[in-house]
């Protein structure tokens, strides 16, 4: 049995040691800033404008359908920011795997780890306070961005039309449910990589490998190769619970509290 008590015991101590990096101040707070206000810069400079010959014939094939009955200037600006949804599904990655790659080496490195690990708390309360410590962060950020976004948005002048997209199923299932669901994939895997390694820097590296899958969509739906609709977000939901589930598991199965001090040194 889980106890909260010892889960939010080791949230404190994570929150007490990574919030004193200005890194990580940086990343939290700034860079969803920085997402928040590019698509809104987008929408502002594309309002009003309508593609060459008022139709949407340059638009990638595949994107046509999630027009619908839209104007040409509407469908112009759900193409463009449907790329920034990338964005919001990028944080909850972005954001944790600085924290949790820190986590197990860089108590390495302190020393801080062995008297941890020596109290009875155990492997599965400290694996979980780890990871909600980083991802508790990255989805509020996430989630109070997104917010503020769609507080903004009929400041931009963009249609009805386009804000109700946003608000729509697609970008609701990627900011609340795909989000999330990234971040326990991050920070899980985060984690496994830094019992395993020695050296913050090579954690955060190894970490970041995860990004790659997300820049394929938006590559992807660049290219007109696919379209970031609301059936595409149901099977990357589908996808990431069995990915989490692999990794929560792997993750535990793992990190030997045992040897953990005294290998790969």
């Amino acid at each position: 049995m889980l106890s909260f008590r010892h889960i939010r015991t080791i949230i404190d101590k994570e929150w007490a040691e990574v919030f004193k990096n200005k890194m990580v101040l940086f990343t939290i707070v700034l860079m969803p800033l920085l997402f928040t206000a590019l698509p809104l810069i987008m929408l502002y400079a594309t309002a009003g404008s309508t593609l060459p010959g008022g139709d949407m014939a340059d638009l990638p094939e595949l994107f046509l359908s999630v027009c619908g009955d839209m104007d040409s200037a509407s469908c112009m600006q759900v193409y463009v920011i449907n790329q920034f949804l990338i964005l919001y599904m990028m944080l909850p990655l972005i954001i944790p795997i600085t924290i949790a790659a820190y986590s197990i080496v860089g108590e390495k490195t302190t020393r801080s780890l062995e008297p941890l690990l020596a109290t009875p708390i155990s492997t599965e309360e400290l694996l979980t306070g780890k990871a909600l410590a980083a991802a508790i962060p990255a989805v509020g950020a996430t989630w109070l961005c997104f917010l503020i976004f769609q507080l903004l948005i009929p400041l931009t002048g963009a249609s009805q039309q386009v804000r109700a997209y946003v608000l729509g199923p697609t970008w609701l299932l990627g900011v609340l449910v795909v989000g999330p669901l990234m971040a326990i994939a991050a920070v899980n895997f985060a984690i496994m990589v830094s019992s395993r390694v020695n050296d913050p820097r090579i954690a955060e590296q190894m970490a970041a490998v995860l990004i790659v899958p997300v820049l394929a969509l938006l590559f992807g739906q660049v290219a007109g190769l696919l379209v970031i609709n609301q059936q595409l977000m149901l099977i990357v939901i589908t996808a990431l619970i069995v990915i989490d589930i692999f990794l929560i598991y792997l993750g535990a199965r793992l990190f030997q509290r045992e040897t953990i001090l005294t290998r790969w040194k």
